[in-house]
């Protein structure tokens, strides 16, 4: 049976993970999605996989629109996390960025998107 849930220990919080994330992160882009990646190595050790996602009030100036941009990446890590494990690893850091002022019409888009990187990442 699949694990479906995201829970408070799995998400990305502390300022300094995403500040080591983004110092030592590698960037992966697919469509509207962007995606920083820190994996588990020997001279940097990371205990568990942190998953977060942002939405650049640039793009959307309405705090519902952001949170509604937000839920969207939420839900499809959520609901396919066996493929991102599979694709970036156990022990990874990651954030998952939206990066278009276009809001998505529907969660399938932002699915589609989000399994084509994972997929582009495997390769």
């Amino acid at each position: 049976m699949q694990n479906f849930n995201y829970p408070k220990a799995e998400k990305l919080k502390k300022n300094t993970e995403i500040s080591l994330l983004f110092e030592k992160g590698k960037w992966r882009t697919s469509g509207n999605l962007r995606i920083i990646i820190l994996k588990d190595k020997p001279n940097l050790p990371i205990e568990s996989g942190k998953f977060g996602v942002s939405v650049s009030k640039r793009y959307f100036k309405r705090a519902v629109h952001r949170n509604r941009v937000k839920r969207l990446l939420r839900e499809c890590y959520r609901l396919n996390k066996d493929l991102f494990k599979n694709a970036f690893g156990e022990k990874t850091i990651a954030m998952l960025f939206w990066v278009s002022s276009d809001m998505p019409q529907k969660f399938q888009d932002v699915e589609a998107q989000f399994i084509k990187l994972c997929e582009a990442q495997k390769k």
